[in-house]
């Protein structure tokens, strides 16, 4: 899946909301199991992290039980909690949750202990980031799709990393077969877009497979 020599130290940063976003425009559901074997397959991975924001404290939502079973099967969830906005004009609320700025200060920490970053974003923002990165001597590796309508990859982006996955290039490889059958699976899914179609910044999506062996 990446070109990652067999001696290099790794690791992958997910950008929740922009990953989602991605993989759901491109019309399929990522198994993220099958996706951290998949990237165990070359190199040496120190560390899988996956941004998200959550719901306040005590309300109930399917995205914590995403985060939660991320957790417990071999990535590591940095979180922080969504912060609501109203617009006194409107009476409107806007509920936020970027997590850019946990996943650079992240990337940059690490930067001393690999030699290969692998960001699953197609935001513009983190240029500079990548920028900075490859001024420590480190290659950078770039996964999300240049097919999506609207366009979600920032051709900027694109153009400063080492190398570029085209994310629909890989669905076969991490992609989680469908199963109309299952109304439970299929529920919990959109429970969990349902969630969070409301505000890009965080909104992301697994159906999560309850026949699955827990590790």
């Amino acid at each position: 899946m990446l070109n990652i020599k067999d001696n290099e130290r790794f690791a992958v940063f997910i950008d929740g909301s922009n990953f989602h976003s991605t993989f759901k425009s491109l019309g399929f559901d990522v198994d993220f199991a099958l996706m951290l074997d998949q990237l165990k397959q070359k190199g040496r991975l120190v560390r899988a992290y996956y941004y998200t924001a959550l719901p306040h404290d005590g309300e109930v939502a399917p995205i914590r039980r995403l985060a939660d079973w991320l957790d417990y099967n071999g990535y590591t969830v940095i979180s922080k909690q969504t912060r609501d906005f109203y617009d006194s004009t409107t009476g409107t609320k806007r509920t936020k949750g970027n997590m850019d700025m946990e996943l650079a200060l992240d990337m940059l920490k690490l930067a001393p202990h690999i030699d290969h970053a692998v960001l699953f974003s197609g935001d513009g923002d983190f240029v500079r980031l990548l920028e900075e990165m490859q001024n420590r001597g480190l290659r950078v590796t770039v996964v999300s799709s240049a097919k999506t309508k609207p366009p979600i990859m920032a051709d900027v982006l694109r153009r400063q990393t080492d190398d570029f996955i085209e994310l629909n290039d890989v669905r076969d490889l991490i992609g989680r077969p469908s199963r109309s059958g299952s109304d439970h699976d299929e529920s919990l899914n959109d429970d969990i877009d349902n969630d969070h179609d409301h505000d890009m910044d965080y909104d992301e999506a697994i159906i999560i497979d309850d026949n699955r062996e827990r590790s």
